[in-house]
C-alpha cells in the first residue's frame, strides 16, 4: 500500500529555514512524480512545487520561487522541500503527494496519493 509520511515541520521565525521530508513506502518512488502542496486556515489548497520522476523537471509557485527548492533521492525513497527566507504567509499545513502523471501534479495540481501533512508556522 502506497504511503507518504511528511516530517520536518515546526515553528520558525521569519527569515528562517526548514527542510521538509516526505518518506514514501509501498511503491518505487522513481516511477512517480511528486509534489508539495499547502493549505492555510480558511484558504484553498495550493500547489507549492513539483518534481518529475527523474528530477529533471521542477516547478514552483510564484510565491515561493527563489526561496524553496524541491529535490528527491529515489534511492532513499524520499522527497525534500528546502524552505529558506520563510515568511508569515508561508504558514500552512504542507502535504506531500505522488502521482504517476507529472502533468496531473504539476499542471492540474492534483494527485492520486497524499500524506497526512506537517504543520509549518512562521511567526516571531
Amino acid at each position: 500500500q502506497l504511503q507518504l509520511v511528511e516530517s520536518g515541520g515546526g515553528l520558525v521565525q521569519p527569515g528562517g529555514s526548514l527542510r521538509l521530508s516526505c518518506a514514501a513506502s509501498g511503491f518505487t518512488l522513481d516511477r512517480y512524480a511528486m509534489g508539495w502542496f499547502r493549505q492555510a486556515p480558511g484558504k484553498e489548497r495550493e500547489g507549492v512545487s513539483c518534481i518529475s520522476e527523474s528530477g529533471g523537471i521542477t516547478k514552483y509557485a510564484d510565491s515561493v520561487k527563489g526561496r524553496f527548492t524541491i529535490s528527491r533521492d529515489n534511492e532513499k525513497n524520499t522527497v525534500y522541500l528546502q524552505m529558506n527566507s520563510l515568511k508569515p504567509e508561508d504558514t500552512a499545513i504542507y502535504f506531500c503527494a505522488a502521482d504517476s502523471s507529472v502533468f496531473r501534479i504539476c499542471v492540474s495540481r492534483s494527485a492520486g496519493s497524499w500524506g497526512q501533512g506537517t504543520q509549518v508556522t512562521v511567526s516571531s
